[in-house]
């Protein structure tokens, strides 16, 4: 699930979890992170979701005997290069295989995006979809550091959070820009001041050691992987980094790992503009009367004039909030992630259009993570931490004008918050590693690479670039014809067949194939 605009992703607030710790019983000579592999987590019954992973209930169980949901904690170097120093928590989560032991494979670890996406409480939401992977899987996943009960960023508290999301995203004049930019600097600086110890350890190259640990722990010789949106970043790095012990892994909603932020934002200007062309050509070819709009162009225009208007004059959303031009363009690219969302978007649009904002601000407050109560988790403050950290580019507000044109071209309706996100890390504490991640990896074991070609948020070109960086022989691309973030979740039977043929079979399908 990879995030537009600024913050770009969703949002909780926690306290940070550092566990400073140097191993007991390690005998003079010992290597600390050898020792680290040979730990056995305590898995027990899941607690329920603490603030910064979203709150809620523990779980539910599966079907079966072994249905149950264990969590455990994991022991992590804070710091990679210092592997005998300080350690933090990572918070782990699995159900068992529900097929005879003799034909378990190994445990298959999930990482469902963001980047700051909870995978403790993400993983059971979707339990029951991974049911025929779970045969020969164990299901696993886990929150990143940085993220949920993993050593969590936090940032500015509830209350900050609520101004931060209503502040103007578009600035028109030299007014409202200083406006941002103090914002943004506000809310990093708040980053730094309550999680300053682990920010400079939250890139995607300590995530991705952190995952062959969690996978020597596990007790698999390789890694098993199903990779989703900024999870298909995840595995690149991680195959990159590791390519002899590549399993079976799947990337769906796949990252371009070619492209600078830049390029990215601009990419996604493009994917989502295409993702709300498609919702309108879809509402007026209905045998009913579109309600948001006689033809693609008068959804565009309505959509534009609505969004004018609440930049001037922003109308009444959860009380006692009131729905701004940024929340509202937040609400609308939530609902365009699924094709399941779009008549959400048609009720919210047209209860807009009457005055009322209270569904176009819950899709926003989905989108920054922020509950029912009045409470974020902590998804923004991890997201906006793990790109900074991940990305080496600064951009400043002259190169946002610079570029609008560009962005405006791409996207009339988003460009303007595509362009003005980019300056998101410009006063970030932590130096970005590069300029876009390196996922070669030669002579890894093939991955499932798959693009849909609707989606907004990680657009279908990403795939094929994906598959080409990995390497000839390696990235084994696979096209879905469909709309939404991600192919594996729209339960289409050609991309369930190709997924579970090559994780649980090791068949890998034909590349270039396409579905349905």
């Amino acid at each position: 699930m990879s995030r537009p605009f600024r913050p770009r992703a969703a949002a909780l607030t926690a306290c940070a979890l550092l566990l400073p710790a140097l191993l007991a019983g390690c005998a003079e000579g010992d290597d600390p992170a050898q020792d680290l592999t040979r730990q056995k987590p305590a898995w027990k019954a899941c607690p329920a979701p603490d603030e910064a992973q979203g709150g809620g209930a523990s779980p539910s169980p599966l079907p079966g005997a072994r249905g149950r949901w264990e969590c455990a904690t994991l022991k992590a170097p804070l710091d990679w290069d210092d592997p005998d120093g300080d350690t933090i928590n990572l918070a782990l989560i699995r159900v068992r295989s529900s097929g005879p032991e003799s034909e378990r494979i190994g445990s298959l670890i999930f990482n469902f995006g963001g980047p700051g996406g909870s995978g403790v409480t993400t993983l059971p939401a979707f339990g029951r979809e991974y049911a025929t992977l779970r045969t020969r899987y164990d299901l696993v996943s886990f929150d990143p550091r940085g993220v949920g009960r993993s050593a969590p960023v936090t940032c500015e508290d509830d209350q900050q959070l609520d101004e931060h999301f209503q502040q103007d995203g578009t600035p028109d004049d030299s007014a409202e820009r200083t406006e941002l930019l103090d914002s943004t600097k506000d809310f990093n600086t708040a980053c730094e001041d309550n999680s300053g110890r682990i920010l400079p350890h939250v890139r995607t190259t300590d995530a991705a050691r952190d995952l062959d640990l969690m996978r020597q722990v596990l007790g698999d010789d390789r890694l098993y992987y199903f990779g989703i949106s900024y999870g298909t970043e995840l595995g690149g790095v991680y195959a990159h980094l590791f390519p002899d012990t590549v399993g079976r892994a799947v990337f769906d909603a796949v990252v371009d790992p070619a492209r600078n932020p830049e390029q990215a934002s601009l990419g996604q200007a493009r994917g989502f503009q295409r993702a709300l062309d498609n919702y309108a050509e879809d509402c007026v070819s209905q045998v009913e009367e579109c309600p948001v709009g006689d033809s693609v162009q008068d959804v565009r225009d309505r959509i534009a004039t609505l969004l004018r208007d609440l930049d001037r004059r922003p109308i009444p959303g959860i009380f006692p909030r009131r729905l701004t031009e940024t929340l509202a363009t937040s609400g609308i690219a939530q609902a365009l992630y699924s094709k399941d969302f779009w008549a959400f978007l048609t009720d919210g649009l047209e209860q807009a259009y009457d005055g009322d904002g209270t569904i176009l601000m819950a899709l926003a407050d989905s989108m920054n993570g922020r509950g029912e109560n009045g409470e974020y988790s902590n998804l923004v403050p991890a997201n906006v931490a793990i790109n900074c950290a991940d990305a080496e580019p600064r951009y400043t507000p002259a190169d946002v004008e610079r570029l609008l044109p560009e962005f405006r071209k791409a996207s009339p309706l988003f460009g303007d918050f595509m362009a003005w996100g980019m300056i998101t890390c410009t006063d970030w504490a932590v130096p970005g590693a590069a300029d876009h991640p390196d996922v070669s990896a030669p002579g890894a074991a093939p991955i499932l690479v798959i693009g849909n070609t609707g989606d907004p948020a990680t657009p279908y070109e990403g795939a094929r670039s994906m598959a080409r960086a990995l390497g000839e022989g390696v990235g084994a691309e696979l096209t879905y014809n469909g709309q939404g973030h991600g192919a594996y979740h729209s339960e289409d039977r050609c991309v369930r067949n190709a997924v579970h043929g090559y994780l649980l079979d090791g068949k890998v399908p034909e590349a270039g194939t396409v579905c349905p």
